[in-house]
Formats: C-alpha cells, structure tokens, sequence
C-alpha cells in the first residue's frame, strides 16, 4: 500500500515538473525557438527564457547563424504584445518581479529583446564588421514576424535610452512591425562626440545657480586632485582596473562624467559636499557620482563603444571649466583612446543611420510617442528641439519638466500622464 501510494505521488510531481503548459507547447513549435525554460515571476501568468535562431549578416545567411535571448511573458492571446527593443544585456528581465511599465498599462504580453553581441546573445566568432544597427532591426523584425504566429492582437514596442533609440530606428525601418511605439529618453546622435550635449549643460539645465554649483564642484575636485589620486590609485590596484591611460587623466575624465552623470540622474544639488569635508568625503562622492569602471577594460559595454563610433554617436567634454588644473589638450577622440581597444579603432562613423531615421520621422506621422526628461543631457540629442509635431495627427513628444533620464509615462505630471494615457488606448482599440 506504501508502494502504491508512493508511486501515485511520484507520478504527480513528475507530471507537474514535466508538463508542458499549451503556450509553452507553442513555444516549442516556433521556428528557430529553443533551449526554453520556465522562469519564475509574480507578474506575468507565465514567463520564459529562451534563444532564437539569428543571421549574424541581417537578412543574409551565408554569414551562419547564432542564437539571441529573449524573455517572453504571457498574459493572454487576446492581448497586446510588447516588443522590449533592448540595448545592451536583457539580464534584468530574469528577476520575478521584472515589470515594463507600457506592458503594465496595457496588460500585454512581453518580449524583452537581448542586444547582439551582449551577454548570452553573441555570435562564435565574434566578428565586429556584422555588429550594425540595421542588422539589429533585422533581428527584431525575424522575432515579431516569428512571434506572430502565435500572438495576433496590437503590437507596440518600446525601449529606454539606447533601447528608445533602437525602438525609433527600427519604427523607421519597418514601420509596419508595430502599431504603437513608446522611445523613452531617446538619442539620436550625429557623431561620436555629438556637439550638442556640453551647450545644454551650460545653458540650460536646472537654474544659473544650479549650474554654477556644478561647475563649482568640479574645479573643487581639481583642486584637490594631489590628495586624491592617490585614493583613486589605491581604488584601481584593490578592484584590479585597467585603463588605456594613466590615472591621473582618467581623474580628470571622471570630472568631466560627473557633470553629465549628475543631471542624467537627476541627482539633487544638495548631494555635493561642503568645501569644508575632508578628501576622504569628496573622494567617496566622486567614486559615487562615475564609478572608475565605466574607463576600465575589459568592459561588458565593449559593443555599444564599438557602436558608438561607428554609427551609433555620442557625447563630447567641455574642458573650459577644468582647464586650469589639468595636462589634457583637448578630449577630441576620447571614446577611441579611453573606450576602445586599438584594433577596434580605425573605425569611420557613418552617417547614413540618424540622417534615415531623422528623414523619416519628419515625412510620416507614426504612432509614436517620445518621452525626455527636461534636465537629462541625452534630451540634447533627442528629437525634442527640432521634431515640429504641430501638425502630425499621431506622433507626439514629451517632455517632462525639471525630469532626467529617469522619465516615464508614470512621472509625468497628472495631466499630461492621462494625456499619453488615453492616446495608447485610443491606438489600441
């Protein structure tokens, strides 16, 4: 009798453990789709991870294939789909309690799109030449036309920062994957050191009294570069860095990124410390504001530098302000020299992709929605300033006021919040 009722509970785990539920069963008769595993989650009814078969040249096979991660959450056939058009590693979409604010307001499904060449999502070899942004649009585009097979409702897609950016470009090049688009804090960046970045912060970020407080702070960081680069030397050698010039100008690159990193984060004023701290208090504050490991190599963002100066663009430095106290001539080049190793250096940045993109969104109207923060240096190089949509039926751009990069849909203010609201649903029905 112990026998029996033994195996009888043992049949039932193992039923449990190993049945396939009917989605996951057509997730099994995708083409392309493998190594499926179930994840844990309190949002989604369901969630997965697994690969999908890619050309590593686009829409070109011949250059062999590799498999790219995707995180897929269920909610339900009859529902929207939200395609995450992901910049870099889809890590974060592991975690159980993983939520994507548009899949949230929708209650859509989900489809979190790794970048190539980043984290699980990189070809054997790694050849460098394939690593364009179009053929990561191609990537996208082979995931929804897969993907809808199974789900037939409203598409939208939507990302954050290099992930808006990527949202806009691939709106541009296939423009009939999606219904919706929703590009947060977006870039779209004419040249590696981009230009229209160092006047922002110089002019137009927080209040006069604000900006001087930066600027203020920097040259106190210079001031005190003697006693603290030696802290820094010690900070490198104990987490084992590696840079591609000597520390004391990567102190002075630091200075340079605490401007940006302050007002892209949207990091109060109040933070910086008194002049009458000690260094010790200053050079724990600069360790916070630009951890010396965005400088170091090797670097898990390796592909988006590589990218950068080959068509993805960037930011450049003002160096007026530190100018007294450093040996720097010019940051001219600085993403080659500090970024890059030197085989990946003689790269020629292309054009041809913000001039399509920008083309683009000036000649249709999409339904496409951007969202920047006022104060975020990015929104310097977003469609803010020059994108006229008075007279577009759909297309809208967003900006949210005294906002950073942290902005979204859920912090605008109230009005414009429903505003946005009530346009995706409209879109929707």
């Amino acid at each position: 009798m112990k026998k029996i009722l033994f195996l009888t509970i043992f049949s039932i785990i193992s039923l449990t453990l190993f049945a396939q539920t009917e989605f996951e069963n057509k997730l099994s008769s995708l083409k392309g789709i493998s190594e499926i595993q179930k994840l844990n989650t309190n949002v989604y009814p369901e969630k997965y991870e697994m690969y999908i078969e890619q050309n590593v040249n686009g829409t070109n096979s011949d250059k062999g294939k590799f498999k790219q991660r995707i995180i897929v959450g269920f909610r339900g056939y009859d529902r929207p789909t939200v395609i995450v058009t992901e910049g870099y590693s889809a890590n974060y979409a592991l975690s159980e309690r993983f939520r994507e604010e548009l899949s949230e307001l929708c209650n859509a499904n989900i489809i979190v799109c790794e970048y190539r060449y980043f984290e699980k999502s990189c070809p054997e070899p790694l050849d460098w030449q394939y690593l364009t942004v179009n053929n990561s649009l191609d990537d996208l585009h082979n995931i929804r036309k897969t993907f809808g097979e199974i789900f037939k409702g409203k598409w939208l897609s939507t990302g954050v920062s290099k992930g808006g950016s990527t949202c806009t470009y691939y709106r541009a090049r296939y423009p009939e994957d999606v219904d919706v688009s929703v590009a947060y804090v977006a870039p779209i960046s004419h040249a590696p050191e981009d230009g229209r970045h160092e006047p922002f912060l110089n002019k137009k970020v927080g209040t006069p009294a604000e900006r001087k407080a930066v600027k203020d702070c920097m040259t106190e960081f210079m001031k005190r570069k003697p006693n603290l680069l030696p802290m820094l030397d010690t900070f490198v050698v104990n987490h084992k860095y590696n840079f591609y010039l000597p520390n004391k100008n990567i102190f002075d690159y630091m200075v340079l990124e605490y401007e940006f990193s302050l007002w892209q984060w949207g990091t109060p004023i109040s933070t910086i410390p008194s002049k009458k701290e000690n260094d010790v208090v200053w050079f724990n504050y600069l360790i916070q504001m630009v951890e010396p490991s965005y400088f170091s190599y090797p670097s898990n963002y390796l592909p988006f530098f590589y990218q950068v100066v080959r068509e993805f663009g960037y930011y450049g430095y003002d160096i007026k302000n530190i100018k007294k106290y450093t040996d720097l001539k010019s940051t001219k080049d600085y993403v080659n020299q500090i970024m890059l190793p030197q085989e990946l250096r003689d790269v020629k940045f292309d054009p041809t992709l913000y001039k399509f993109t920008e083309d683009y969104l000036r000649n249709n109207d999409p339904k496409h929605i951007f969202i920047y923060g006022e104060n975020d240096p990015w929104t310097a190089s977003g469609v803010a300033d020059w994108l006229n949509c008075d007279n577009k039926t759909n297309m809208k751009v967003y900006v949210q006021p005294n906002g950073s990069h942290l902005a979204r849909i859920n912090n605008m203010p109230s009005k414009t919040k429903e505003e946005i609201k009530n346009k995706i649903s409209d879109w929707l029905k």
